[in-house]
């Protein structure tokens, strides 16, 4: 596989894309001006990261957060070179340091880096492919990571962290709030005492009394301002904070008599020295001194099983998915995150009697904006107005199909299907069909009853000559929904995806040049029922087939004219 190019006409998301769809091994190389960097695959894992940009190294890691001694830490590194084993091993071997705290900090190390790439708008890179067995002879033993990371996930992240630091450019320069750097000092950006009952309400103040305090915390403005809003109208008094030292400065200068806080902390954004993406795990331990209200409650819009795990063993169990941020958007997405604040109040419990009602001579705003736009008279969140049989997924086709028309966004087309399914099924596997076999490729929803799912995915494989509910919508080259049947495969498949059988399963195939190149599965396992409405999922696919054409187009021309000029 040759992949040589600039970084203006192939971005970096892409390029995480290709080389993870392909499962290759090799060594990525990127320059920018006189800056260097390389990312190294195994199998299409991301498994190292160097820069010659200043970031903290593995060691000092360790050592800063008091994980080792300095000379500890030349002694492993020693052995490390002197074994070929990976410093991480040496560690967890040797010196007893447990293993998943090594991992996660090795892991942070790694996806720090890569995420400083996606700022490269303009430079060169170089794939240059290896056999896989010939890897661990090019990567630095120490900074080796076997478990490897998911390069969409990596894609993916990197490109959101790169947009939202243009928003805050753009809000900055147009004369909104300024971006704070590392060593600003962070304070609380509402403090909220609880609100007397309005006129004319029937909620009595006994509902916000003592207990009644909540703390949010969420890296996302709008996300924040939403969510504040929502549980306001739910009879607590919020005070929100934009990342984790902010919330720690409010638990501190709480008196001694003020009521404890209950807490509800997103999960994904920096931690508290900028670095990493589990601030919210952080903060979950950096909090366990404090007396709060519980139980404390976690937010992702992204499933990482490795971090639930963690907050499981932490005790905590509540992990609740919130909206997209590009879902407030759309009326889904506000429905969802009112869902969510119910949720909230009834984990804190809230009792229906406690919500705040909008008092007479008021405007519910929501409902108002509705009217403008001509969606007035929806009824209740997640129903369709009367007399209408549009896909409840409909609404949300058009933004994910802008998103598909520039894909680097989303962090390619195959990732950008798994999250449209997630919007409508529990559970879904996106399987690649090769000449002589279909393969698993990526998939979400599998972490909650498969044991390391995305692993366990991508050595899935399938023959195409013999029945299952794969073949079927191959053999319909359209999409089929139906039940598994009791075939070899149908139930190597279902071993596969947890050992419990689905209700309904929905086949999706993806076409490109005239010919099927993927396959998405899904289910709504854990619960036993139907996929529902799938219309507004079976045009995305179709149009992802056409994406897929024309990137391979353009690169196809983009190659033609380098090699015409």
């Amino acid at each position: 596989m040759s992949l040589v190019g600039n970084l203006e006409d192939l971005g970096l998301g892409d390029i995480l894309q290709i080389v993870s769809l392909s499962r290759k091994s090799g060594v990525l190389h990127l320059r920018c001006g006189d800056r260097a960097g390389t990312i190294v695959f195994f199998n299409g894992q991301v498994v190292q990261a160097t820069s010659s940009d200043s970031h903290p190294d593995f060691g000092q890691l360790l050592v800063e957060r008091q994980l080792i001694s300095a000379g500890q830490l030349r002694d492993a590194q020693h052995q490390s070179r002197a074994s070929g084993e990976p410093l991480s091993k040496v560690l967890t071997d040797r010196y007893e340091i447990d293993q998943d705290v090594v991992e996660q900090v090795l892991r942070e190390q790694i996806e720090q880096i890569v995420y400083s790439f996606f700022s490269w708008a303009e430079g060169t890179f170089a794939f240059e492919l290896y056999e896989a067995e010939e890897i661990q002879g090019e990567a630095d033993p120490e900074t080796l990571f076997d478990r490897g990371i998911n390069p969409q996930w990596l894609a993916m992240e990197g490109s959101r962290r790169l947009d939202e630091q243009r928003h805050q450019q753009q809000e900055a320069g147009q004369g909104g709030a300024a971006v704070l750097s590392e060593g600003d000092d962070y304070v609380p950006e509402q403090v909220l005492p609880p609100e007397a009952p309005p006129p004319g309400s029937d909620t009595g103040a006994e509902g916000l009394g003592s207990g009644s305090l909540l703390y949010l915390v969420d890296d996302d403005a709008r996300t924040r301002r939403l969510l504040a809003d929502a549980l306001k109208a739910h009879g607590f008094a919020v005070s929100t904070f934009p990342d984790g030292r902010a919330c720690l400065t409010g638990l501190e200068n709480l008196g001694e008599a003020s009521p404890r806080p209950h807490l509800v902390v997103d999960l994904i954004m920096p931690r508290i020295d900028g670095s990493g993406i589990l601030g919210g795990l952080e903060l979950v331990e950096r909090t366990s001194d404090h007396a709060l209200g519980n139980p404390l409650v976690v937010l992702t819009d992204h499933a990482n099983p490795e971090a639930e795990k963690m907050l499981a063993d932490k005790g905590v169990r509540h992990l609740l998915r919130k909206p997209k941020k590009d879902d407030l958007n759309t009326r889904q997405g506000l429905a969802a995150l009112d869902r969510l604040a119910g949720q909230i109040a009834a984990i804190l419990g809230k009792k229906p009697k406690d919500a705040v009602k909008t008092p007479p001579g008021l405007v519910h705003l929501g409902r108002e904006l509705l009217s403008e736009i001509g969606e007035e008279g929806m009824g209740e969140p997640g129903t369709d107005r009367p007399g209408s049989t549009s896909s409840p997924g409909l609404s949300l086709l058009k933004g994910m199909l802008q998103e598909l028309n520039n894909p680097t966004l989303g962090g390619g087309v195959i990732l950008l299907v798994l999250r449209f399914a997630s919007e409508i099924m529990n559970r879904a596997v996106v399987f690649l069909v090769r000449d002589d076999a279909i393969v698993g490729l990526g998939q979400f929803g599998l972490e909650q009853c498969v044991a390391d799912a995305d692993r366990k995915v991508r050595r899935m494989k399938l023959p195409l000559d013999q029945p299952s509910v794969l073949t079927r919508a191959l053999e319909a080259k359209s999409a089929v929904r139906l039940p598994f049947s009791d075939s070899e495969w149908d139930r190597y498949l279902q071993e596969q995806l947890g050992g419990e059988r689905p209700e309904e399963a929905f086949i999706g195939p993806i076409f490109s040049e005239g010919r099927v190149v993927a396959l998405l599965y899904g289910d709504n396992l854990p619960a036993q029922q139907g996929v529902g409405d799938t219309e507004a999922l079976e045009i995305f696919l179709s149009q992802a087939g056409l994406a897929m054409e024309k990137a391979l187009l353009e690169r196809r021309l983009q190659l033609q004219g380098r090699n015409g000029s």
